[in-house]
């Protein structure tokens, strides 16, 4: 396996990420601890998880903490720990207390300490803010970052889904105030919605951002498991939590890109699924798209994205499908499923 630099920095990460989103939810202790150490075992060493997962549609979004407290049991079981880039999150509520979400310097602090008990370990290697928010001056949230760098709690800090000028706008005020900056960006990128290519990309590379995708296949929708005219199968992550998107997300658009995805898969002798990821892992400013198994199987097939190789007539198939800065579905965001509130708990866009 070729490993890949993480950003700016000399850590070296897999091209392929394990997401832990269902460990705890839809992925039961037990099944989550097996997809751990088989991951670990084929060369994943990368491991991306966050406070509020281990959620499924009984507890949406609030999984409060089920899979840290999982990642960090089998980290613990087998011993593996020193040789992972572990990865959390930080941003979204962890229960009606007004002060337990958001990026506030008493939500950071407090939420990294909670999250270092769960994962059973004594410095996150990569802590991420999970959204941007506009309540708080980015200057206390990254002083609030900075200062648990030097406590030695944290090693890198990142963000997820956030735009390019709030990044540089980051980069600038860590320069002003002499602070630790983010080394890495985690942005939804697939065949269906390549908006980041617009801006995000091109200041990624201008400024050494690493950029982990998540969502690289689009919700599963390029796994090829939804079909035209269909009902959504048992089970899936949109008849479980996306019933009503339907309207707007499976539509004629999104299939005419999964019929070219289909195409090229049955040439290349792969499935669906693995040609998404592969087209996401071979784009030059991906680090390490990240995959989310629900199960050993699942996670068995994203692997074998490793030996998938498209050349450049593949990916000019998949341009004129899917153009490039492009957007076919919004899958994330306030513009595609947005979530509001679910629950006790509330996703605040």
């Amino acid at each position: 396996m070729e490993y890949r630099n993480l950003g700016r920095t000399g850590v070296q990460v897999s091209p392929l990420c394990l997401g832990c989103m269902n460990f705890g939810g839809r992925t039961s202790e037990a099944d989550s601890i097996e997809i751990i150490n088989y991951a670990i075992d084929a060369g994943i060493n990368f491991v991306d998880t966050a406070n509020v997962y281990g959620y499924d549609s009984t507890n949406f979004p609030a999984g409060e903490g089920k899979s840290e407290e999982i990642v960090g049991k089998a980290l613990k079981q087998n011993g593996k720990r020193h040789q992972i880039v572990l990865a959390t999150k930080v941003h979204f509520a962890m229960s009606d207390d007004p002060n337990a979400q958001g990026n506030s310097r008493r939500h950071i602090i407090e939420q990294c300490e909670a999250s270092l008990r769960r994962l059973q370990t004594e410095t996150i290697d990569l802590y991420q803010l999970h959204h941007p928010s506009n309540e708080v001056p980015i200057d206390e949230t990254l002083r609030a970052l900075d200062d648990l760098i030097h406590a030695g709690k944290v090693r890198y800090i990142g963000t997820s889904s956030f735009a390019a000028w709030q990044i540089v706008e980051s980069l600038w005020v860590s320069k002003e105030y002499g602070l630790n900056r983010f080394v890495c960006e985690q942005p939804s990128y697939n065949l269906l919605d390549r908006r980041i290519e617009r801006e995000l990309v091109p200041m990624a590379q201008t400024y050494g951002i690493a950029l982990i995708a998540f969502s690289p296949t689009a919700g599963g929708f390029l796994t090829g498991k939804y079909r035209r005219g269909e009902p959504l199968p048992a089970g899936s992550r949109f008849e479980e939590f996306w019933s009503g998107t339907g309207k707007t997300h499976l539509i004629p658009a999104a299939f005419d890109v999964l019929d070219v995805v289909e195409a090229l898969a049955r040439e290349k002798g792969c499935s669906p699924a693995q040609l998404a990821l592969a087209w996401c892992l071979q784009q030059p400013s991906i680090t390490s798209p990240i995959m989310g198994p629900r199960t050993r199987k699942q996670l068995g097939d994203c692997l074998g994205t490793l030996s998938v190789k498209l050349s450049p007539d593949d990916t000019a198939r998949l341009d004129e499908a899917a153009p490039p800065g492009r957007v076919t579905v919004p899958y994330y965001g306030a513009d595609g499923l947005a979530w509001t509130t679910w629950g006790p708990h509330q996703f605040r866009w």
